[in-house]
């Protein structure tokens, strides 16, 4: 198994190396910078008060969490560690004070200002049924801003509750000025699915595909391959100066299974093998280098850090 990871694991310690203190450098040639959409921007709305954001900083750069919902899943070991016993995974739980019945995923993408453009990491489940979902439209609303002012999405994969939000009720585009940045094998394989046609003609426009590792906005987003949960699985370096933050997208799900027991089979992963070594390349380039991460699905508001904790890690959310 580590013969045939070795690749994998070197090509994705390079790149996470970049993201602790230093510049990220691309390794494959720069994305073209699309141009800032010239529709005149709405009126800015004004923030209110909300449980589901969370404003903070990456150096210069303004942020915050949004919450779009939960995910609920049986704590049965039929996702998470497959075939492990189910006295196993509530031990670790109990451990951590999270309940031993069910595991709560939350669901929060992104948003960064960067000058006049505004960024948005994914955009939630909206429209599917994964279960108390799409809050998105109003966490942006208590940020401040307007999906007409969104000009840059970046897509870490393709399923729903990371994509599901692009499109309205009406099927029309959900932000339509920004440009959809999408790994070139995961706008591949959504073309592919027969169930997403109708997303695929309303996205193609906009779709801006990139090869992995990629440098998508010079000095500020650079992708992060992060294989084996869906093709073309990409993470997000965002960066301001010397401070930087790493956007895992799904190469974790669970703050204390995925990050406590990795080699723990998940059932959503594509490919469960090489899912397996990146979640432990991760967390032990995480753990050495003290990344600041962003994890969608983690407690909200999903930020903080990993820490080596015997011989095996721990999540330490940001406070």
């Amino acid at each position: 198994m580590h013969r045939t990871f070795r690749p994998t694991l070197i090509a994705l310690a390079v790149l996470l190396a970049g993201c602790s203190q230093q510049q990220p450098a691309a390794t494959a040639t720069p994305e073209a910078t699309p141009a800032v959409a010239t529709t005149p921007a709405p009126a800015t709305p004004a923030p209110a008060d909300s449980a589901d954001i969370h404003r903070f900083r990456i150096g210069t750069l303004d942020a915050v969490a949004l919450k779009d919902g939960d995910i609920e899943v049986p704590n049965d070991n039929k996702t998470f560690g497959v075939g492990e016993p189910v006295a196993d995974s509530n031990a670790l739980l109990a451990a951590a004070g999270a309940p031993t019945d069910v595991l709560h995923l939350s669901i929060q993408p992104l948003l960064v200002r960067d000058g006049e453009r505004v960024l948005l990491f994914d955009t939630g489940a909206a429209g599917t049924d994964f279960g108390e979902v799409g809050k998105l439209q109003a966490s942006l609303r208590a940020a401040g801003v307007a999906p007409e002012q969104v000009t840059d999405i970046f897509i870490s994969h393709t399923h729903d509750d990371h994509l599901g939000g692009l499109r309205d009720a009406q099927g029309a585009l959900a932000f339509p000025n920004a440009t959809i940045h999408l790994a070139a094998a995961a706008w591949a394989a959504l073309q592919e699915k027969k169930e997403a046609a109708a997303l695929v003609a309303a996205i193609t426009p906009k779709v801006r595909a990139f090869q992995p590792d990629a440098e998508l906005l010079p000095g500020v987003v650079t992708a992060v391959d992060l294989p084996g949960h869906t093709p073309g699985h990409s993470g997000y370096d965002i960066a301001s100066g010397d401070a930087h933050l790493l956007y895992i997208g799904d190469a974790m799900h669970h703050y204390v299974l995925s990050v406590q027991r990795p080699g723990w089979t998940l059932a959503w992963d594509a490919d469960a093998a090489t899912a397996k070594a990146t979640r432990r390349a991760l967390l032990e380039r995480a753990a050495t280098d003290h990344l600041r991460l962003y994890a969608g699905h983690f407690p909200f508001p999903g930020l903080g850090q990993v820490q080596a904790q015997g011989d095996g890690f721990t999540w330490v959310p940001e406070r």
